[in-house]
């Protein structure tokens, strides 16, 4: 797997992985058809386009060549002190190869004027709680809109110092 910068080709495929993921993930948290709902409205491919001309943000792959093994996406904030991790998602099948370190690693290193960089995970993702907390995050908080205002999904925040 090489990481690179997402383009428009690679938004149909990224909007397939992160379903597949969610479904994977979530379904037995929040139910298969809370997991399309959320999906169809924050992965479609019109919703990741819109990502592509954000200010102050990085959208990467994990590609094989074949296949996009996994995604990330970041946003800094107005003055690039805090970095804000909004997707990080390894297709099931690619899991546990480090890709999920890949792609934090490029991510860190994109915002290289960041202190910190924060995130949202739910909390019963236990896998990723362990990946987070295995790259160095430390839990700062909850939020009770994980993803968008008014979401109604509760999240845990979690925060690593960048030197």
């Amino acid at each position: 797997m090489f990481v690179r910068t997402t383009s428009e080709r690679d938004l149909s495929a990224i909007s397939a992985l992160l379903a597949e993921t969610w479904h994977a993930t979530y379904d037995e948290i929040y139910g298969s058809a809370k997991v399309a709902e959320i999906t169809g409205a924050w992965h479609s491919v019109a919703a990741l386009e819109a990502r592509l001309a954000l200010p102050r943000s990085e959208f990467l792959v994990a590609d094989d060549g074949k296949t996009l093994g996994g995604v990330a996406f970041a946003q800094a904030d107005g003055d690039g002190a805090t970095v804000m991790l909004k997707q990080l998602y390894i297709r099931p099948a690619f899991q546990g190869r480090g890709i999920g370190s890949m792609l934090l690693d490029e991510i860190i290193e994109s915002f290289f004027e960041a202190k910190r960089i924060r995130l949202e995970v739910e909390e019963k993702n236990e896998k990723a709680v362990a990946f987070y907390l295995s790259q160095g995050f430390v839990a700062m908080g909850r939020t009770p809109h994980c993803g968008a205002d008014q979401s109604g999904i509760p999240a845990l925040i979690y925060e690593r110092t960048l030197t």
